[in-house]
């Protein structure tokens, strides 16, 4: 008796996954047309790409930047975010460590030897007036959400630094020796200065804040214990720091130059405080 049998074909290769070739997939990237398991699968506008496409995608894609130059970044201003809360954070420090104002906020005194203070200070607040980190962090967060998606997390990081230590230089041009300051007062003064200087440089109406200024400006005379020295310094170096980085002009080089203006800006600051030590 004999038996009708279907001649066999050629054996078919068994699709694996590229990144992972213990795994049978049927499922294919739609860009390269691989196989790809599970885990390396990635949700694309049509069907799913592997890891690899992902990534080459990312890093050929074109960025971009906002009107400053900075990288867009979409969500939450996260730099601002962390400013405020790295400030919280050592607010609640200073009720908990013994002796940390003194040990990290700034006197001209303290300069030569211990130069940090005057970045360190920015994060210190008075103890026994809760509206001094209040008032300062709303600032930052009402400012930041505007000027830290229009300039980017860098340059906004910087901005904010560079005021901070302008706010201490203007301590040590201005006040006595052994005056010791704390607070984000000068900083938050430099994004003022900064807000000023890009609503100018955009075309906007700055009447408002030139009084919303002018008011914080004078408290600073009429209240007591109020460093008004750190609001100057922080209100300039702010506004100078803008302006390097707003009226950069476009093109490739942009970066560079912003880069540039923001050092020259520290280098003046710099010079200002020798200056002052020295002579």
């Amino acid at each position: 008796m004999s038996y009708g049998m279907q001649a066999s074909g050629p054996s078919q290769e068994v699709p694996v996954c590229p990144r992972h070739e213990d795994r049978v997939s049927y499922v294919r990237c739609q860009r390269c047309g691989r196989p790809v398991c599970g885990e390396c699968q990635r949700t694309a506008s049509v069907g799913v790409q592997c890891v690899d496409c992902v990534k080459e995608s990312s890093r050929t894609a074109p960025s971009h930047r906002t009107v400053y130059g900075g990288a867009v970044r979409p969500g939450k201003p996260i730099v601002t975010y962390s400013l405020i809360g790295a400030s919280v954070a050592v607010f609640i420090l200073q009720f908990v460590v013994p002796g940390l104002t003194q040990m990290f906020g700034y006197a001209p005194v303290y300069t030569l030897l211990e130069p940090w203070r005057m970045l360190t200070a920015s994060f210190l607040h008075s103890q026994s007036f809760f509206l001094h980190i209040v008032f300062n962090m709303y600032i930052l967060w009402l400012i930041g959400q505007s000027l830290e998606p229009l300039l980017g997390r860098t340059r906004f990081l910087a901005l904010y630094l560079i005021s901070a230590f302008g706010g201490s230089v203007g301590v040590l041009l201005l006040s006595p020796v052994t005056t010791l300051v704390i607070g984000a007062s000068g900083a938050v003064f430099g994004l003022f200065g900064a807000l000023f200087v890009v609503q100018r440089q955009r075309g906007g109406d700055v009447r408002q804040l030139v009084i919303l200024i002018a008011i914080n400006a004078v408290l600073g005379f009429v209240v007591a214990n109020i460093a008004w020295q750190a609001h100057l310094g922080g209100l300039v170096a702010g506004g100078l720091a803008a302006a390097a980085i707003a009226y950069a002009p476009r093109g490739k080089h942009r970066t560079l130059i912003q880069a540039a203006g923001l050092t020259g800006v520290v280098l003046i600051l710099l010079a200002l405080g020798a200056a002052r030590i020295w002579i």
